[in-house]
């Protein structure tokens, strides 16, 4: 108790410290006299200081054990090396040059990375609830920085009070007190992970070991599983088992999510693990959600989304056991009512709501390729397609196939010098050479949309009747395309199928039913001959990550640590947000 006393008493000056040697760091030369910053005696004691500071910080976070009365003082902790490093978000250089980040990511914190990430991903694992009473006294989620609140405003007279109450008027939303996590400690530890692993990732001078830390951890239950990290830092063992159910069971986040990203794209051992579970449906499921009620997600989630499935679509067992797995009484699918669908079936079902989705809101060339590719690797592994899954694809091919005439006729007339037509559809009603563009655009989408049909017809044709039978019943969408040179030599290969299945109902000569149809479709497939199709290259695509990921991540990661970490800082001040983030990449 005497030793968690002490920690108490250090971490309440640390903190009020913390603040205002963050501020200090914005603007050091306003601050401070000019020959005080040229004093190489000054500058060491500074460094020195600040690396007595963070080892007590760090000291804390690994060292004491959690429980009801320090649940506190690790949250405290916690939340000072978020305030500290929140230094990024107030200026305009990159991280490599703050003495903060630069002391955090060499030296001895450099070797003690693996076990302070470590702990961070235990307290997101454990999900420990905050004791009672934890907000009564501030009502937000810091309870030092309430008492370093109230200190600033004694020392100031109180005359800070109206600085710090404004509302926020740069779009940063700030997290109210009412809106802290239940479980805060958890919540921050994965905000404090998802800061020190996205920053100083291209320096070339400067290693980021927690960074390496995360991407080596294998499983502490796996005896065979052995780290092999690139560098001689030390890594961690991690018990895999818990860190999936834990992202499987808690609502989906814009943080989880990321993590989730962060961990199936660059850590072998957990892409492995998660591949071999035979409940993938648990994880898969919550991602399909967030897609589906994609208008109340922002558009950085969204893209998180597909990329995780985009990843997990690279490998062949997992496209083999999402159609193997049977979902029954999907009710947050309210398009239509469905009793039973695979999981394969249901994540087709998602993307091509999605790829809609993005024609008629987002329009978003990068967002639609995500897509594509993900069903493109799952297309040779389709089996047992549900009717209306098979109806939607078809469908998707249909919807763009008017738009192309659409934007074709559009071109011509504009050729011809004739009138426009009577009827203005709203992607219409642009410049002739966004026209152009928009159809070439169109032709990949229509052409990749074909592969995908063709991929499915190649590979597993006996086993999807009801995609048969929706081709025979849409064949005349197809009728345009067949001379078009662009898409002549695959929709040859539809077209094959389509004439041998007519053929085969024409033989039977009376008129048939849904069933009888259905049958004769599955009777024709054993005796289908396979030469009859084209070859084409196998449908494989891949996800890179941009060259310069930190222009996307950086600012997403702080945006969040915003809008959920319960803490505030002045949006007036913050120059991370004002330059244009991108998007993050594609395959």
């Amino acid at each position: 108790m005497r030793l968690v006393s002490s920690y108490l008493q250090t971490i309440c000056i640390l903190v009020i410290l913390a603040h205002c040697f963050m501020f200090s760091l914005v603007e050091p030369r306003s601050c401070l006299p000019q020959h005080r910053l040229t004093s190489k005696h000054r500058e060491d004691e500074n460094v020195n200081r600040l690396e007595v500071f963070l080892d007590s910080l760090i000291e804390i976070v690994v060292d004491v054990p959690v429980k009801d009365f320090t649940y506190p003082l690790h949250l405290e902790a916690v939340n000072c090396l978020l305030v500290l490093l929140s230094v990024q978000m107030f200026s305009q250089r990159p991280a490599s040059k703050s003495c903060i980040y630069r002391s955090l990511m060499q030296g001895r914190y450099s070797i003690h990375a693996p076990l302070l990430v470590k702990t961070l991903l235990q307290h997101f694992i454990s999900q420990d609830k905050a004791p009672p009473g934890l907000y009564r006294s501030t009502g937000g989620g810091s309870i030092v920085i309430g008492l370093a609140s109230e200190l600033w405003n004694i020392l100031t007279f109180g005359m800070s009070r109206g600085a710090t109450s404004q509302v926020p008027s740069d779009g940063v939303t700030v997290a109210k007190p009412s809106e802290v996590s239940d479980f805060p400690l958890a919540n921050q530890a994965l905000l404090l992970v998802l800061v020190l692993v996205n920053h100083c990732t291209v320096d070339k001078t400067l290693h980021n070991p927690y960074r390496q830390a995360l991407f080596s951890c294998s499983n502490s239950l796996d005896p065979c599983s052995e780290a092999t990290p690139t560098r001689a830092a030390a890594t961690f063992k991690l018990d895999l088992s818990r860190l999936y159910a834990t992202l499987c069971h808690i609502p989906s986040s814009d943080e989880t999510t990321l993590l989730l990203y962060l961990l199936v794209h660059r850590n072998r051992h957990v892409k492995t693990y998660i591949m071999a579970r035979s409940d993938i449906e648990m994880l898969v499921v919550p991602i399909l959600k967030t897609l589906y009620h994609a208008p109340d997600s922002n558009s950085h989630h969204i893209y998180m989304s597909l990329i995780i499935l985009l990843i997990l679509s690279e490998d062949d067992l997992f496209n083999k056991t999402v159609h193997e797995t049977i979902l029954k009484g999907v009710t947050w699918y309210t398009e239509r009512s469905i009793s039973e669908i695979s999981l394969g079936g249901l994540l087709v079902l998602v993307v091509i709501r999605t790829i809609q989705y993005n024609m008629l809101k987002m329009r978003d060339k990068y967002l639609h390729t995500n897509c594509l590719a993900a069903l493109a690797n799952m297309s040779s592994q389709f089996r047992s397609l549900h009717p209306y899954v098979s109806q939607r694809l078809v469908s998707l091919f249909e919807a763009l196939a008017k738009k192309h005439s659409r934007l074709a006729d559009q071109i011509q007339q504009q050729d011809s010098g004739a009138p426009p037509v009577t009827v203005v559809h709203v992607e219409d009603t642009e410049q002739p050479s966004d026209v152009v563009q928009d159809l070439g655009v169109l032709e990949e989408v229509l052409r990749m949309v074909l592969e995908i049909i063709n991929s499915c017809l190649s590979h597993q044709l006996a086993h999807n009747p009801n995609l048969v039978y929706t081709l025979l019943y849409k064949k005349h969408v197809f009728e345009p395309f067949r001379t078009h040179p662009a898409f002549q030599d695959i929709v040859q290969n539809i077209d094959a199928v389509i004439l041998y299945f007519s053929n085969r109902l024409d033989q039977v000569q009376k008129d048939l039913s849904v069933g009888e149809v259905l049958t004769t479709i599955q009777h024709g497939a054993l005796q289908w001959p396979k030469e009859r199709l084209r070859k084409f290259p196998d449908l494989k695509f891949k996800y890179v990550e941009e060259d310069q990921p930190e222009d996307f991540f950086i600012p997403y990661v702080w945006s969040l640590v915003c809008q959920s970490s319960g803490l505030y800082w002045n949006p007036a001040h913050i120059k991370l947000f004002a330059a244009d983030s991108g998007s993050p990449s594609v395959c």
